[in-house]
This record gives C-alpha cells, structure tokens and sequence, in this order.
C-alpha cells in the first residue's frame, strides 16, 4: 500500500504576511512535502525612459538575498513544527506566474497577503489573487 502524502507550496518573502502564511501551512498539514518559493525581480530601468541591464553585482544581490529569504523561511517551518521534506526555490520572474506554474505540481499553495483595500489593491494589485484566480489547485490565503 502505497502512502500519499501532501505537496504543498508556500511563497515567501521577508513579509510577516509570508510568515503568517507559512506557519498556518504548516499547523494545518505537518507532515506534506513543502516547497518554499522566492521569486523575484531584477529591475531593468535607470529611470528618464533609460532601460539597462542589472549588474553583476545586483544580480548576486538578488541571489543572496533570495538566498537568505529562503533560509529564514525553513528555520520558521522546522520551528513552526515541519519536520518532512522542504524543498526551496529562488527564481527571477513575475511572482504570480512563479508561483501559479510551479502550483501544476502540487496539491496546494498557502499565500499570505497584505490585506490592501480599494485604491492600493487597484494601483498595486495583489498576487494573492491572481494566484487565487489562476492557480490549478486550492489556494489558502492568509491574512
């Protein structure tokens, strides 16, 4: 008899919303194999219309701050009680379209959001719903 277990992913940035997110994620299926995402932008625009690629030392920036997003983000699951399988992944993109292509293989996402109402939601707009709309699984918001 095979065991199934849950596969489930969190994305994570240094938000408390995340935190929040990913501590809830964890109380409610402790024993599923977790996947933390990172994703994130690399600005390509000096400002004046100028557009210039990210140095090196940006991108390494990037990295190891994606890197220590990452991190931090385990030491909360295994805290929060995870004592399974975390995976993490740190990828450049638009965080809705990370998250959502990454949710094709997996059971669940648990996401945190900002809570932001009317004018802020309309200019800023919210990954927590996009993810919401587009993903192929459940997806549990947490604010």
């Amino acid at each position: 008899m095979e065991i199934w277990t849950k596969q489930i992913i969190v994305p994570v940035d240094s938000s408390e919303q995340s935190t929040k997110a990913l501590t809830y994620a964890v109380e409610e299926e402790p024993d599923a194999e977790l996947t933390l995402i990172h994703a994130y932008g690399l600005d390509a625009h000096a400002g004046r219309g100028a557009v210039v690629q990210p140095t090196s030392e940006a991108i390494d920036a990037s990295e190891e701050q994606a890197k220590e997003v990452l991190a931090a983000a385990q030491d909360v699951a295994v805290d929060a009680g995870h004592d399974g399988t975390i995976e993490t992944v740190a990828e450049v993109g638009d965080p809705e379209k990370v998250i959502t292509a990454h949710a094709e293989d997996v059971d669940a996402v648990y996401i945190g959001s900002h809570g932001r109402k009317g004018t802020a939601r309309v200019l800023l707009g919210s990954v927590a719903e996009k993810v919401v709309r587009r993903a192929p699984v459940p997806v549990t918001v947490v604010k």
